[in-house]
């Protein structure tokens, strides 16, 4: 949105990431965590009722209810509660740091289906930083490889996208 970043704040009201467990609030049970953040982003229990009642399967019957503090659950439940949170407020831009560890593969298909389902809306932009170039492959339509935070590669995904990454990272 023509916002530069480390002069002004303007763009954190339509920006919300999860980077990793340690941003949970671990003493909260993920029902009292989602409406924390529903409330800091402007949202109604109704609303944030609605975004989790969506992404029910993704919880898996794992983490809803469960009358469990955040940091009771696994890295992998947690990861969840993070995921589905930075969404509530339905943000512009969305990142997520490395969003497939410590998940099972029936949860990083379901997150690979949020994702797409994300970004087939124009107003969103999803950023993944992951080493995981599998994954990466199949929910980006771009990928820009950094190193040392300079851009080394910038291709938008095919299907000869993840042999191209994996000739340009061997050794």
């Amino acid at each position: 949105n023509g916002i530069q970043i480390n002069t002004s704040e303007k763009w954190k009201p339509f920006t919300a990431s999860f980077l990793d467990e340690s941003f949970l609030i671990g003493y909260l049970t993920p029902e009292e965590y989602f409406y924390f953040i529903g409330e800091l982003r402007g949202q109604n229990k109704a609303d944030v009722d609605a975004l989790l009642s969506k992404h029910e399967e993704f919880f898996n019957g794992e983490i809803l209810k469960s009358k469990k503090y955040i940091r009771d659950f696994s890295k992998g439940n947690q990861k969840k509660v993070g995921i589905i949170a930075t969404l509530i407020g339905s943000p512009e831009v969305i990142i997520l740091d490395e969003p497939f560890a410590n998940l099972d593969p029936t949860t990083q298909f379901r997150l690979k289906k949020i994702i797409k389902e994300l970004a087939d809306d124009p107003r969103v932009t999803v950023l993944v930083s992951s080493h995981d170039l599998m994954h990466t492959v199949e929910v980006s339509d771009r990928i820009v490889a950094l190193h040392k935070g300079e851009v080394v590669k910038d291709i938008n995904t095919s299907a000869e996208t993840l042999k191209e990454l994996e000739e340009f990272f061997a050794v």
